[in-house]
């Protein structure tokens, strides 16, 4: 006889709490094998292609592309061929001990797979059509009713806190996830039309003071206004938000700057792609400059441990650089930048820039970085001060590189000028520190010789 057996979204690793369904692989009576990719996801990190852990027959699909689902929340059900075996009303279908066990990685499922949650009822409550079911209205799915008097439906503790944060009775709320389960954008919908209303209110208070109650009613969340369009902050931008919202409230940041002349450095890399072999990128150069300098300086090698009160200084260079998308801004890390040479870091960089183009970058690609390299000279500037990426202490920016008049040798004379920029954390170093790294860059790429030193 078949088993009909349930797949959860998993635990996709660093701390993920969702993932919104970007594209079905596997209709409704596929045939699907153990570990085959059924759906791919978009994480606040990432695209992800989810494997399934069961081989058999697709039975049944659970949301639409687009949707956001928590981890827990089903993706579909497999028929397997089986024995059956007795279970108590209520029990989750698992797999008997001789099937076939998925090989995979990802956190949540496969080999070991982690017990599934249970919803607890209360004692005496009578299980009606309407508490068995979420009912919707508006595209919304409604809590049941007594759900003010029952367990509140969050998996996340980031929805928690972000509830207890701004004073949000989650037991009012309306969540659109499954069985009533209220997603992060529910919290962060409801704040934002809580916001709205109370700007309404107020404004009309101020301008017409004696006006009646029915005229400073505001138009429903989610209506229509002319002119205003409303962009949701989730997947990917959603994360960028969070984490720049989070460094800039957390990180006592600070900025020096200083220009220097590139020339040396932009003939030594002639004379490098000149000599045959690989190409040399312009990237690379100044990532091989940053770890010769924090090797110096390790102070921005470090992030703060604000539990603790600690300073966490790392031993390798996770160099991290920002890398513009159609989808939005990433950080590819490359690992162990500190052992890596020209070359090396030329074609790793090549390798992540395209994999974060297609979208392919992995969790682990994007994570783990001790310093950030950001070259905005690619978009015409000169100089920023960039927001540092959290929970690192420090960025390096880097300007654009254009003839520039300069004095040389004491004459002046046109000169391939580069602005650099050092954003650091005030916790892990003073001024001094930031300075002399900031300083050791720049002989660098005015000497590049200097590098001798360390090589």
């Amino acid at each position: 006889m078949a088993q009909v057996l349930e797949f959860k979204l998993p635990d996709l690793g660093e701390g993920l709490t969702g993932a919104e369904i970007v594209r079905w692989l596997v209709e409704v009576g596929d045939v699907v094998t153990v570990d085959q990719p059924v759906v791919e996801v978009e994480t606040a990190k990432a695209m992800v292609d989810v494997p399934c852990p069961y081989g058999g027959v697709v039975t049944a699909r659970f949301g639409e592309e687009g949707t956001e689902l928590p981890v827990g929340a089903p993706l579909l059900t497999v028929a397997v061929e089986g024995p059956e075996t007795d279970r108590t009303p209520g029990e989750d279908r698992r797999p008997a001990a001789s099937s076939e066990a998925s090989g995979n990685v990802l956190v949540g499922y496969g080999t070991s797979e982690a017990p599934a949650r249970r919803r607890r009822v209360r004692p005496g409550q009578p299980v009606s059509a309407t508490s068995a079911g979420p009912a919707t209205s508006a595209g919304r799915t409604v809590l049941a009713a007594g759900a003010l008097d029952g367990p509140v439906p969050v998996i996340s503790p980031l929805v928690r806190r972000l509830a207890r944060q701004n004073g949000l009775d989650l037991r009012g709320m309306t969540g659109s996830g499954p069985e009533g389960l209220i997603l992060r954008a529910d919290v962060e919908h409801a704040l934002r039309a809580a916001g709205t209303q109370q700007a309404h209110q107020d404004r009309t208070a101020a301008t017409e003071p004696h006006a009646p109650a029915a005229r400073a009613h505001t138009p429903a969340a989610g209506t229509a206004v002319p002119g205003v369009v409303r962009v949701p902050l989730k997947g990917i931008r959603g994360a960028v938000a969070d984490k720049l919202s989070r460094s800039r409230t957390e990180i006592p940041d600070a900025t020096c700057w200083v220009d220097a002349d590139a020339t040396e450095l932009m003939r030594a890399r002639a004379a490098m792609n000149a000599s045959g072999g690989p190409k040399i990128s312009v990237l690379a150069l100044l990532a091989r400059i940053c770890t010769a300098a924090l090797a110096r300086f390790p102070e921005l090698n470090s992030s703060v441990d604000t539990e603790a009160r600690e300073i966490v200084r790392h031993a390798a260079v996770h160099l991290g650089f920002a890398a513009q998308t159609e989808r939005g801004l990433v950080v590819p890390v490359v690992e162990d930048a500190h052992t890596r040479d020209a070359e090396s870091l030329t074609a790793e960089f090549a390798r992540l820039t395209g994999a974060a183009r297609s979208g392919t970058l992995t969790p682990a690609e994007l994570t783990g970085g001790t310093f950030t390299l950001n070259n905005y000279g690619v978009f015409g500037v000169d100089g920023s001060t960039p927001i540092i990426n959290h929970p690192e202490a420090a960025m390096l920016g880097v300007g654009r590189i254009v003839p520039k008049p300069w004095v040389h040798e004491g004459e002046l004379a046109v000169r391939q000028v580069v602005q650099l920029s050092l954003t650091f954390d005030h916790r892990v170093c003073d001024g001094g520190t930031a300075g002399g790294f900031l300083r050791h860059v720049a002989d660098c790429v005015e000497q590049p010789a200097v590098l001798l030193r360390t090589l």
